[in-house]
């Protein structure tokens, strides 16, 4: 397991790793916050379901030409200003909440604003961490970047759990905003490393779906996540409706379901930092075990065995996440790496408001155990689709070769 943290044996890593953590966690504070107060101003899933796709609706109109930004701007300074601007829309909730203000139409005000900024800042935060470490590291970096997020599904519900029960919702806006000086004081210390200088790329993202499209190893793992993504990952939806009106809880209840998911997650992504390449099997198994976890939480009886079976779920689903993130990091050539991530962006979390307005009225109509089966239905499928794919077996091998060479672009193609 000592393996998965080798990443860490870089300085510019370990400054990005903190502040990440820090600021990751706050943002997930803010998301259980927000998802709870939603609930308690309308009391309906449907409308936490509009509200969450609010902020996913500028990355599915324009998520895949961030990409293009991050493959034309020092990426540093990029997401400078990003997380700048994002501690100032938390500051500006904090505030409207402080306030009495914090209606639910500005919070679809922020979500959007938000969404606008991550268009650019998901994309090329992604990409910025190969600058950060040697090529040989790259997995064990991309795996740690997941566990960075992971780790604050742990802390962020946990902690706005206890925040909600005991202070209410505004609190936790306001530990937000000032998360985001972490990552603002890491970014400003951190000096990538001279070896993984990056091509700047002028072109498009067409010119990215062509290169894609030629690489087996890329475009299989977007596919699936095509498919997992819209009615898998929405937890977001479905675990506040499952914690309130399944099992009749309050916010310590959506709280500890949330921290279980996320517990499972780490676990998920660490276990993954120990694999040297990501191959196709590894896909194919941890999509087998997402639908598994997710069809045991559909048919959970209490909180008790659902806390136990999402602990399954987060292992799986986030495993096959970072397993997915990483093949597509080792196998993009440099140059093209900002916009193949912001297509992996597009399909991870783009289709979030397809998926949150499905799952919301889902649960609606037939309770979220409903909405959960869904989602399992969809890993099902998207494994399914992996075993039918044929892969020469030397094509791994060969590419996870080539991708290790970071300024070499890879214009041959390899014929699958």
């Amino acid at each position: 397991m000592i393996d998965s943290f080798r990443a860490l044996r870089a300085v510019p890593f370990r400054w990005y790793f903190g502040g990440q953590v820090a600021s990751a966690s706050g943002t997930f504070v803010q998301q259980t916050a927000i998802g709870w107060l939603v609930l308690q101003l309308t009391g309906s899933a449907s409308a936490l379901g509009l509200v969450l796709a609010a902020g996913g609706v500028p990355s599915l109109l324009f998520g895949p030409w961030g990409g293009t930004v991050a493959d034309r701007f020092d990426l540093r300074k990029l997401i400078l200003v990003t997380q700048a601007t994002y501690g100032v829309l938390a500051l500006g909730l904090w505030l409207a909440a402080a306030s009495g203000r914090a209606g639910v139409p500005l919070i679809v005000a922020v979500s959007v604003a938000g969404g606008i900024i991550g268009i650019v800042d998901s994309p090329a935060r992604q990409a910025f961490v190969s600058s950060l470490v040697p090529p040989a590291d790259l997995a064990s970096a991309v795996s740690l970047n997941g566990v960075v997020m992971n780790s604050a599904r742990v802390v962020g519900p946990a902690l706005a759990g206890v925040l909600i029960v005991a202070v209410g919702t505004t609190p936790c806006f306001a530990v937000n905003a000032f998360s985001y000086l972490a990552v603002i004081v890491a970014l400003l210390a951190i000096r990538p490393l001279a070896t993984a200088r990056r091509a700047v790329s002028h072109s498009g993202v067409a010119d990215a779906i062509r290169y894609a499209r030629t690489r087996q190893q890329v475009w299989l793992p977007l596919v699936m996540m095509g498919f997992v993504g819209v009615l898998a990952f929405n937890f977001a939806v479905v675990l506040p409706v499952l914690a309130k009106q399944t099992f009749h809880g309050d916010g310590g209840t959506y709280g500890l379901l949330s921290t279980m998911l996320s517990v499972g997650a780490i676990l998920g992504s660490l276990a993954v930092g120990l694999i040297k390449h990501p191959r196709r099997t590894y896909l194919v198994f941890t999509a087998f075990a997402f639908a598994a976890g997710m069809a045991l939480t559909a048919i959970a009886p209490d909180v008790p065995v659902a806390a136990v079976t999402l602990l399954l779920t987060g292992a799986a689903a986030f495993g096959f996440a970072t397993l997915a993130s990483t093949a597509i990091q080792l196998h993009a050539a440099p140059e093209y790496r900002g916009r193949i991530l912001a297509l992996w962006v597009f399909v991870y979390l783009g289709t979030t408001p397809i998926g949150s307005v499905l799952s919301g009225w889902v649960s609606a109509q037939g309770g979220p155990r409903l909405a959960l089966l869904i989602g399992a239905a969809a890993c099902l499928v998207a494994a399914l689709i992996a075993t039918r794919v044929h892969t020469p077996p030397h094509i791994d091998e060969l590419q996870a070769q080539e991708s290790r060479k970071p300024t070499e672009s890879k214009s041959q193609n390899v014929a699958e």
